[in-house]
């Protein structure tokens, strides 16, 4: 797995919408977190282009991620946001540009795709992490400035992440690549040539916004006979919000939680990355991770991120 070079001050981040589009002034928010932060995003007209729901058209869009990957000076990718789309870019990826390139690309959601896409086509590290739209245009409440900071720019492990409200769903430790992002995208490739493929005994992170309980079991009973539940050494659950009944009767992490109550391994529920309500920290993808659930559950990143 290669690792993309450290982020440091002063270092260019190319802006990219490979999904829906946004919001101006979150995008204009966002540009201004990533400023103070130390860093100096650049992007081009395109990324303001439109076509119905989405950033414009794939070709469009897909071009945006060849540039910043050729680009020498560009020493990340971070998107502005999800929503819909990426995977319409994954024909028309040059797997072996972004190979050569091993740049960081940020982002969660819809994102999940190309993240994945990244590690286990191209074969580089990728960030489960803020994006522009919602999260670094909130500044501190939108995300965890800490973990952020330290998964791009520490070429030491990420180490202990131990956040409050995390619950145990099965007790246990295991240790494996991290790999996964927000289910209904993973479930969205298999049956295609970009099939979500993980190696066995990866640690699988599974985040989801707006699903009622019965879409939840539906796709996790999807996941389960497709063999990807049972490939995994550990599940990381995120917060699951806006996942509960409208009348309050059943909730989407009680639901899940019973699903997974029979899982061999460690499970974790409410882990705050991608949708969460609070802050989202940022979780490398394609490193080893260790998840213990006890009494402090906790996942400790054992393999540094960047270099």
């Amino acid at each position: 797995m290669q690792k993309a070079r450290a982020l440091a001050a002063g270092d260019r981040l190319a802006v990219v919408a490979p999904a829906s589009s946004f919001d101006r002034q979150r995008f204009d928010d966002g540009i201004l977190e990533l400023r103070r932060l130390g860093f100096d995003p650049v992007y081009d007209e395109t990324v303001f282009s439109r076509q119905r729901y989405l950033a414009g058209p794939a070709e469009v869009r897909a071009a945006a991620l060849h540039r910043a990957w050729a680009d020498p000076t560009i020493a990340g990718v971070i998107a502005v946001r999800g929503g819909y789309g990426s995977a319409q870019l994954l024909p028309l990826l040059d797997p072996d540009l972004a190979r050569r390139a091993a740049k960081p690309l940020i982002g969660y959601s819809d994102i999940t795709t190309l993240l994945n896409w990244q590690v286990l086509t191209a074969g580089v590290v990728a960030f489960h992490g803020p994006m522009l739209d919602r999260r670094l245009s909130r500044g501190s409440a939108g995300y965890d400035t800490g973990s952020f900071m330290r998964a791009l720019g520490d070429t030491a492990a990420l180490g202990e992440l131990a956040p409050d409200g995390v619950d145990v769903v099965r007790r246990g430790d295991a240790t494996g690549m991290l790999l996964g992002g927000t289910l209904t995208q993973l479930l969205a490739t298999l049956g295609t040539p970009y099939a979500f493929d993980p190696p066995e005994g990866f640690v699988l992170l599974l985040d989801e916004v707006g699903e009622r309980p019965y879409r939840l079991d539906r796709m996790l009973t999807q996941a389960r006979q497709a063999g990807m539940l049972a490939r995994a050494s550990a599940i990381v659950v995120g917060e699951l919000p806006n996942c509960d009944e409208p009348d309050g009767g059943l909730s989407g992490r009680a639901v899940v939680a019973d699903l997974l109550a029979g899982f061999p391994g460690p499970v974790l529920l409410g882990f705050p990355t991608g949708h969460t309500v609070g802050p989202a920290m940022t979780l490398p993808l394609g490193v080893t991770c260790r998840v213990v659930a006890d009494v402090r559950p906790r996942l400790i990143i054992e393999g540094a991120a960047v270099e």
